[in-house]
């Protein structure tokens, strides 16, 4: 008889799951043995805003082929009716929620680079804010009253940066640093509420990602992406989705947890505690890799970061 996987029994729910990080995360939940249910816009004949091809269905069906169970709900984590009808199905359904990913985000195709606040569009920017940040805090709060009926949750806030990290460097424009900067604060902050439970919260970042949409911007596909290095030379230290997934799994199936709280963790870091790769065996530790190597302006070698 197989052994039992690290989260049989675990029920996940991953906000922003259609795509990128939020899919590798499920996918990863769901090979460790969870019942996890993916939300996002996207469903098949229905695009969301971005126009692409992924869908929630899916990664629901990534889900069950890596060994758990995927269940897709469309939703608008900014329609909070939306969200409430959500967290109430999964009560229903499982009477519990155990492992909650905020992986909200959808500003790609909004922030601008390099501008201050009055050049960059107000629109676009107010946007990326509800996007990145609002939705956040919707899900937050009709989800967490589930998380804690049972002690031993775990929330992970998805952002961009460590809080370190994103302490003393600007990204890219007042709105985008605003919504990584907070999301990291989140963390920080359920973590406060969240530990008379019995409850865990953490923020976590991944590095740089080989996500669809950068996949495409580079022309290059996972089979062949070092290939962009060309281009940038610095895209070496590139991780999968699944690697970031890989940590939150771990995160997921230590009985420790709780030593994380408030804390903002990055994929390569977890990997050295925890002891698992990327898809091809490397460990990337992008973020030390970022500082250590990339900011000072050195040549790209990813010799001892990966």
């Amino acid at each position: 008889m197989p052994l039992p996987l690290p989260l049989d029994g675990k029920i996940a729910l991953v906000a922003g799951a259609t795509r990128g990080c939020g899919r590798g995360i499920a996918v990863e939940l769901g090979a460790a043995g969870a019942t996890v249910y993916v939300t996002g816009r996207s469903i098949r004949g229905q695009p969301s805003e971005y126009q692409r091809p992924e869908t929630i269905e899916e990664t629901a069906e990534l889900v069950s082929a890596a060994g758990g169970r995927g269940i897709a709900v469309q939703t608008d984590h900014l329609v909070p009716e939306q969200v409430e009808r959500l967290i109430a199905r999964i009560g229903e359904e499982q009477g519990r929620l155990d492992i909650l990913i905020n992986d909200l985000w959808g500003g790609e195709t909004l922030f601008e680079w390099n501008k201050s606040v009055w050049e960059h569009d107000l629109q676009k920017g107010l946007r990326l804010l509800q996007l990145g940040v609002h939705s956040h805090l919707i899900t937050a709060h009709y989800a967490l009253p589930l998380l804690i009926r049972h002690p031993g949750g775990l929330l992970v806030e998805v952002t961009d940066g460590t809080a370190e990290y994103n302490a003393d460097h600007y990204r890219l424009s007042p709105f985008y640093d605003l919504a990584k900067v907070s999301v990291n604060r989140m963390g920080w902050a359920h973590a406060k509420d969240l530990a008379p439970y019995g409850a865990t919260s953490v923020s976590l970042t991944p590095g740089w990602m080989r996500s669809e949409m950068m996949l495409e911007a580079y022309q290059v596909t996972e089979a062949n992406w070092q290939d962009a290095t060309r281009i940038q030379p610095h895209f070496i230290i590139s991780e999968t989705p699944r690697f970031t997934g890989r940590a939150v799994a771990a995160l997921a199936a230590d009985p420790d947890r709780a030593r994380w709280n408030g804390q903002s963790l990055s994929s390569g870091q977890l990997a050295r505690v925890y002891g698992f790769t990327d898809l091809d065996g490397s460990q990337p530790d992008a973020w030390r890799y970022i500082v250590e190597v990339q900011d000072p302006g050195k040549p790209a070698d990813a010799t001892g970061y990966r």
